[in-house]
């Protein structure tokens, strides 16, 4: 009998086409072994890839394929073989193949049939799923079985296989089915070496002494490329041209070691599209991927070369240069889906920046710190911490990675902070919000940033109209970013522009304002606050003012560690940027914390199990989350979301049509989301079935303004938008 994996129609003919078991295993097979190479286990990949369908060789699956019989569960079979063979961490990738990797179980206590790994390789056994195989057609190689004693690697060395296999698996498939889809076609890390040489050209005589401070620590890092594989920092003061400088550390590291691509891993969306952008005009907008929620890829018939290749290649992460944010990688290193996982296997052997590295965030640290070390000691990625105010991490990545070595890219950057100072600060002391805004009001332009939406309306409510301009979060993507462009317009026109603001300005928004104003907030905060003043350095410090203070309302909860952390340090009036400050902030915000670092207890689940279950992958998937997923989403007929929402209700609805909304859409706490429901200011999904349960649509006018976004205080009567 001839066994067939995969069949499709052929063009123009119409006949079928089929691909035997064997082909798809072999091809399969080449494939997940040269991806494991990467970290030394080609053989495994190798394995994994020739047993994922043994499955497909029985009459049960044939009846599937070519008469559309029931569902057969094809994947058990290969475990099976696997576990004979004492490779269970293999059996856990290619039984997870298709619906994820399960938690593994308890050997002694799960029954056939329960949902775990054990339980499913216990029914498979009492069922003789792989005795009824074509025993003709199973051929396993024979290796020795990998032992690892520390399962928190294991469960890293196990996604990173299931990696492998799950899209050498799809890469295969998709190649029978579909052909040559253009997928590889990029230019070489040592074209892309040259491009930027031939950027930074001419910056090697700089004029000012400002560009030629950042053209030392470009050379210090492009020399440092040679540097061996490891953990790095890179700590450079505010305006020092980071970003440029670390990705000629990054191509020269690549080219030096052979290593396959580059990633840049940002902590907010608002601050991607920027850097992307620097890096397509370098490099080639053909050879840098940016792959993040708010990204519209097209497949469609008809689209431009460029965007398939985008969107294949946000499958798999193939580009040489990859964007993404913090929530994508590391959701992504403890995912259990194939989906989330595929893209895994192409960190190893790469370079991998951390850009705004203090921005990790606390409860989860960690799970970030444990997954960022498995990269460069498993997987032989090399990572650099890249940021002006770097944390202090070295004793968890000791813990984690205890054969790296860990050390400054740009060691002579300490004594540049004081070369670096562009800002003088000053401690206001508490301000009532009329006395703030009467300070503001003085300036021809400043900024003011605060902890709450809330606060930054009602202080903008208090200035000026004309010339005031207010940014939160509550204002749509496409919203803020016009006001942003009109902002950079009138601080460049030297006209009026005070602007109150949340911390969503912070985070390498490229504005530059002669005076900030910070509420009181965690020192890695009011930093990243004073890098939006002066930040050319066109003006003395002197004239240069970033004003400290804090509001006679107490802080929001969320704050108060930071803020009490940033007290301790500046105690005795140190100074905010000095390298010791920061390291002091840290330490004591770490104190402050306590063990509070992976409040869901990923680690521990991982190391000890969860509830007698080992190796609780699907659980951990479920549970982890970056960012606490309490919100809900509100979409804004505000400008083209206008038509986006009719199309919505219309009933069209695609993965494309809901990127798109993103530009047009605000997240809300349950309690706010209940509130405008109750007034009837909300559309949701019992109206609209296109939308999911956790969105709605906004159709009270009055709720949206054109300066502060949306309100979080109906009243009552509406006037429709829609």
């Amino acid at each position: 009998m001839q066994y067939y994996a995969h069949v499709r129609t052929s063009e123009p003919d119409g006949e079928p086409v089929y691909q035997t078991v064997t082909a798809h295993l072999m091809g399969t097979a080449a494939l997940c072994r040269a991806f494991a190479a990467d970290f030394g286990a080609a053989n495994e990949g190798e394995m994994a890839g020739l047993a994922h369908d043994i499955g497909k060789y029985t009459p049960g699956f044939q009846h599937r394929l070519l008469d559309n019989g029931p569902i057969v569960d094809h994947a058990t079979a290969g475990a099976i073989a696997c576990a004979r063979q004492n490779h269970g961490l293999i059996a856990a990738c290619v039984a997870g193949h298709h619906g994820g990797l399960q938690n593994v179980g308890n050997v002694h206590t799960d029954q056939p049939g329960d949902n775990t790994l054990y339980g499913r390789l216990k029914k498979g056994i009492a069922e003789n799923y792989l005795e009824q195989c074509d025993p003709s057609s199973i051929c396993l190689p024979q290796i020795p079985p990998r032992t690892m004693q520390d399962k928190l690697q294991a469960s890293f060395w196990i996604r990173m296989l299931y990696s492998c296999l799950v899209d050498a698996d799809f890469l295969d498939t998709e190649q029978f089915m579909q052909g040559d889809r253009g997928r590889g076609v990029y230019d070489s890390m040592e074209t892309l070496f040259d491009r930027l040489q031939t950027y930074i050209r001419p910056w090697q005589n700089p004029t000012t002494t400002l560009n030629r401070l950042r053209c030392d620590i470009l050379s210090a890092c492009m020399e440092a490329g040679s540097k061996p594989k490891g953990i790095y920092t890179l700590t450079v003061p505010t305006g020092g041209g980071k970003t440029v400088a670390s990705l000629a550390f990054a191509l020269r590291h690549a080219l030096t070691h052979k290593m396959r691509r580059i990633v840049y891993v940002i902590p907010y969306t608002s601050i991607i599209e920027q850097n992307a952008s620097v890096f397509q005009d370098i490099l080639g907008r053909q050879n840098v991927l940016e792959h993040h929620s708010g990204v519209q890829f097209d497949l469609s018939d008809g689209a431009p070369p460029e965007q398939i290749a985008k969107a294949l290649a946000s499958e798999n992460w193939d580009m040489p240069v990859i964007v993404t944010t913090a929530v994508q990688l590391f959701e992504s290193m403890y995912a259990n889906r194939s989906s989330r996982c595929r893209k895994l296997h192409n960190l190893a052997n790469s370079v991998i920046i951390f850009d705004e590295a203090q921005m990790l965030p606390l409860p989860h640290l960690r799970p970030c710190i444990a997954a960022i070390a498995a990269l460069a000691g498993q997987f032989d990625a090399t990572v650099v911490l890249c940021t002006a105010t770097q944390p202090a991490l070295d004793d968890l990545m000791r813990a984690y990675a205890p054969n790296c070595s860990i050390s400054e890219l740009c060691p002579q950057t300490r004594s540049l902070y004081a070369r670096f100072r562009r800002v003088s600060f000053q401690q206001a002391g508490q301000l009532t919000d009329d006395a703030l805004a009467g300070q503001l009001s003085a300036q021809q332009q400043a900024l003011c940033i605060v902890n709450s939406r809330k606060a930054a309306q009602r202080l903008f409510e208090l200035l000026p109209q004309k010339g005031s301009f207010h940014l939160s979060t509550l204002m749509v993507p496409a919203h803020r970013q016009s006001v942003l462009r009109e902002i950079r317009n009138r601080l460049q026109c030297g006209v009026p522009c005070r602007v109150v603001s949340t911390s969503l300005i912070e985070a390498g928004v490229d504005v530059d304002f002669p005076m900030v104003y910070r509420e009181m907030a965690g020192l890695d905060s009011i930093l990243q606050a004073a890098g939006r003043c002066n930040r050319e350095g066109k003006r003395p410090a002197s004239e240069s003012t970033v004003m400290i203070f804090e509001r006679t309302e107490p802080p929001p909860l969320l704050f108060r560690t930071a803020i009490g952390a940033a007290r301790e340090a500046l105690s005795g009036g140190q100074e905010p940027n000095a390298p010791e400050t920061m390291g002091r902030y840290f330490q004591c915000l770490r104190s402050l914390s306590g063990d509070h670092l992976d409040k869901l207890g990923v680690i521990d689940a991982f190391e000890h199990g969860l509830c007698g279950c080992d190796y609780p992958f699907q659980t951990v998937a479920e549970r982890f989350h970056l960012i606490d997923r309490n919100t809900r989403t509100v979409y804004i007929p505000y400008g083209e979301g206008i038509d986006l929402i009719q199309q919505l209700q219309s009933g069209q609805c695609s993965k494309a049509l809901y990127r798109s909304l993103g530009r047009y859409a605000v997240s809300i706490y349950e309690p706010h989301f209940q509130a405008l429901y109750a007034a009837g200011a909300l559309m949701t999904a019992n109206e609209v079935p296109t939308l999911d349960q956790d969105s709605a649509i906004l159709i009270d006018s009055k709720l949206y303004d054109n300066a502060l976004g949306l309100s979080l205080e109906p009243e009552s009567g509406k006037a429709q938008f829609i």
